[in-house]
């Protein structure tokens, strides 16, 4: 897939012949046996609040580029992905190929760990607000000194609650070990370093810094599978190499415009969240694009919207 449709935007799917097993903040997965369709919306969303207006081709970025990783980093962990052409989709879903073309995947049924697992290669965010008010990220104790998006001479493992709305909760690895037990822990904790490192060795040779992700596992047959996305975006914080200064926060590849904007209202970051200017939308779609391209190394080009910033709500 070269070209994405950004004519219009789709903020919702809708799939009759098949159960809708969970709708998140961006997808839409359905039940299809032992089985799952991902489809990812254009819905994005800004401290934690879904806002009604989509960013055309997102979903589809999310999707291509997840699919980029999952393949390059294949020998290191089994991913959940069977296809995402949709011509090999059962035969129902390929009535349905205009909300699917692109931005869906079939993948495998997996029994996920109830965990986010994150790394932090560098001081940024919420721990960085850690590290201002502890000395610490997440109750591991750092040097003093450091400055805001400092690199970390070792990469840490954050894992987190998972929470389908509202804020996911930083728990320890020992939180973690009694959740989903100390082996799987363990190996969670290395497949998530071992990941990030080599995600971020690829990212830096295309003048892109990977300062922080969060990554997704299931079981399958007794075996562990990474699932859902993949360094994408929406999971990441994507830093341009050239622009980089410690000391501050950093220009990135995400969801900064949003953010900035929504800083100049008076919003009380509470649902329903305010509606988007076309410029913001304009300028975020072209940041989802330009972190494909450079990681990629191919690019996705989007015919122009037509329409209002809204697009259609299917």
């Amino acid at each position: 897939m070269n070209t994405l449709d950004a004519s219009s935007a789709i903020s919702q799917t809708s799939l009759p012949e098949f159960p809708l097993w969970r709708r998140g903040k961006v997808r839409d997965v359905y039940d299809l046996g032992d089985r799952l369709l991902i489809v990812a919306t254009d819905r994005i969303s800004a401290f934690d609040v879904v806002l009604p207006t989509p960013i055309p081709g997102k979903g589809a970025v999310l999707t291509q580029l997840s699919l980029f990783w999952f393949s390059l980093l294949q020998d290191a962990v089994p991913n959940h992905v069977i296809s995402a052409r949709v011509d090999d989709y059962p035969r129902e879903l390929q009535g349905h190929r205009d909300q699917l073309e692109g931005r869906s995947m079939l993948v495998q049924r997996t029994e996920p760990f109830p965990v986010e697992c994150v790394v932090r290669g560098y001081l940024a965010g919420s721990g960085w607000k850690d590290y201002l008010r502890t000395g610490a990220v997440c109750g591991i104790p750092l040097p003093r000194g450091l400055r805001e998006s400092d690199r970390l001479e070792d990469p840490l493992f954050t894992p987190s609650t998972k929470a389908e709305s509202g804020h996911d909760e930083n728990i320890s690895f020992e939180q973690m070990a009694a959740i989903v037990g100390a082996m799987h822990a363990a190996e969670l904790r290395d497949l998530t370093l071992a990941l990030y490192r080599r995600a971020r060795a690829h990212a830096e040779a295309r003048g892109i810094i990977l300062a922080d992700t969060k990554l997704e596992f299931g079981t399958r047959d007794g075996r562990v599978v990474w699932i859902d996305e993949a360094f994408t975006p929406d999971s990441s914080r994507f830093w341009p190499a050239d622009a980089y200064r410690p000391g501050q926060g950093q220009p990135s590849f995400d969801k900064q415009f949003v953010r900035d904007y929504l800083e100049t209202l008076e919003w009380d970051k509470r649902p329903p969240g305010p509606s988007l200017p076309q410029d913001v939308v304009t300028r975020t779609r072209e940041k989802y694009l330009e972190a494909h391209h450079r990681l990629a190394g191919a690019p996705l080009t989007a015919r122009p919207e037509k329409g209002d910033a809204g697009g259609s709500n299917r």
